[in-house]
């Protein structure tokens, strides 16, 4: 049985690693003034610019069940079936509008990753690894189900204009953490998007500290792969999660660069690592 492991852009994957894995994917709209673009990793140039122009955040636009519905379609004729790996409902009216889509027609099957990003690229690979191995579509869907309470996904953002231009913090805040340049991590649990911790100081040793706090904290993995995802990085950025992360045992480590949704709500130099934190109930 061929089945097609299908996520939105917002799996924040460029296009090499959606090869190799064999995805399929349907892309958000971003919308910036008058102009509508695709969702990519190409994306955040033109973001930052415009937020930088206007002062104004872009908009990024929900898929629609007609949307999903002719997706799928297209995805029947070359599988027999289709898992759909959404972002999560906490963040999207987009889930909603897929369950709606899958429910008129036959062997499509969707799964809420309360998660975003390569969050849920983790439970993608996973199930690409079940398809792999012959499992069925509803013995696939079970099984991602039971570890999407186990993605670990968090992020440390260096400035919080994007966040106080979003609503999602007040002006008060803004300048008080930007005045004693404060990074504060944000996490997703329980399917949205959520303060934590708070760093200080300069961005590769806040990595450095985000990353060292991550995995003591979340010190069950899943060790077959991480990620480290970033709007935009420096090296000097990037190498202590690099580090953190072989330190550990990951096996594999690979780096993306987020797509325009998270772009869109936190804005430049943004980093995080993401993994898979049930390693003792792997079977």
């Amino acid at each position: 049985m061929k089945i097609a492991i299908s996520m939105e852009s917002t799996c924040d994957l460029p296009k090499e690693v959606i090869k190799k894995y064999g995805f399929e994917t349907i892309a958000y709209s971003v919308i910036l003034g008058d102009n509508i673009y695709e969702d990519d990793e190409t994306l955040q140039a033109k973001i930052l610019e415009y937020v930088e122009k206007t002062k104004v955040l872009p908009k990024t636009s929900a898929l629609n069940e007609i949307q999903y519905k002719e997706y799928f379609n297209s995805l029947l004729e070359r599988y027999d079936a289709v898992v759909h790996i959404t972002l999560s409902s906490g963040l999207t009216s987009s889930v909603a509008h897929a369950e709606t889509a899958a429910e008129k027609m036959k062997n499509v099957y969707i799964v809420d990753s309360l998660s975003l990003s390569t969050g849920i690229s983790l439970l993608a690979i996973y199930a690409k690894e079940l398809a792999d191995a012959g499992k069925t579509p509803e013995e696939i869907v079970e099984k991602v189900k039971a570890r999407v309470p186990y993605v670990q996904a968090s992020f440390v953002v260096e400035r919080l204009d994007y966040l106080y231009k979003g609503g999602r913090c007040s002006a008060l805040s803004l300048f008080g953490a930007n005045l004693l340049k404060i990074r504060p991590q944000i996490v997703v649990a329980d399917g949205k998007m959520k303060p934590a911790k708070k760093y200080r100081g300069k961005m590769p040793k806040v990595i450095e500290s985000y990353c060292a706090d991550t995995l003591e904290e979340f010190n069950n993995a899943d060790k077959k792969v991480a990620f480290i995802t970033y709007t935009t990085a420096t090296e000097e950025m990037i190498e202590p999660a690099k580090k953190a992360l072989t330190n550990a045992g990951f096996k594999t480590i690979i780096e993306t660069q987020a797509g325009g949704t998270i772009t869109s709500h936190c804005g430049e130099h943004v980093l995080g690592i993401l993994y898979l934190n049930d390693g003792d109930k792997i079977q």
